[in-house]
């Protein structure tokens, strides 16, 4: 993060100040010298970025939006800024592709949802990775999920549970960008299932170009969008 040690992932949450902003809080991840990076700061300029390519966006191909927001060099290998990709991408294929009237407003307030579920590292922390929720809240925002209602939260519910089980089978170690991969995937498909809504999935693009960077090692023949050189 700062020294560019490997990073500790502690088992319990101590307290730990930001080294940018000087906030405290309870955290988990640090480095070996003690450096701590809190998600604001951690994510600022990665979400920039990745606001900037989903507001601008003209595809209505979610996996294409998706790979050139992960194409940025800013971009950890790791982190929950994919969370905003994978929701961000998919709203914004889905505002290009014109059946429903989506707007940069919608896409807003589906990135404004994940940050509440979406924290770094708390996918092992929980089990929950924040691919889940981001993808949740899209069908959230579509289809008017709130607690209370009825087929709503369910579709909304069911698409999670989806998301999160292909997640699981590609874990091993984790991997946050096959998981906006495979979360896509469950997305497009539940949307031709659910709201009878085909968008592009070129899934060539899906093709990882990342393998060398993952810091724990990448998984490569076992991961379905390993891409041989």
């Amino acid at each position: 993060m700062i020294c560019g040690e490997v990073l500790s992932y502690h088992e319990k949450s101590v307290i730990l100040t930001c080294n940018y902003c000087a906030k405290t809080e309870n955290g988990h991840i640090t480095c070996p010298k003690g450096h701590y990076v809190c998600d604001h700061c951690h994510n600022q300029d990665a979400i920039r970025i990745i606001e900037h390519t989903v507001y601008s966006a003209k595809s209505a191909d979610p996996f294409e939006i998706a790979e050139l927001a992960m194409s940025f060099p800013g971009l950890p290998m790791l982190g929950c800024q994919h969370a905003y990709i994978a929701g961000g991408a998919l709203m914004a294929a889905l505002k290009n592709e014109g059946t429903l009237p989506i707007t940069d407003e919608e896409i807003k307030e589906v990135l404004a949802r994940t940050e509440k579920q979406a924290h770094g590292g708390y996918c092992g922390l929980t089990g929950v990775c924040g691919i889940v929720p981001a993808i949740g809240a899209c069908f959230a925002v579509l289809t008017g999920s709130k607690c209370g209602t009825d087929k709503e939260q369910r579709t909304t519910m069911a698409v999670a549970g989806k998301v999160s089980q292909a997640i699981t089978g590609l874990t091993g170690p984790s991997c946050c960008k096959a998981y906006v991969r495979s979360g896509l995937k469950i997305a497009v498909d539940s949307l031709a299932a659910e709201l009878k809504i085909q968008l592009s999935s070129n899934t060539d693009t899906a093709a990882c170009r990342h393998s060398s960077k993952h810091p724990h090692g990448c998984r490569k023949s076992l991961c379905p969008y390993f891409k041989v050189s």
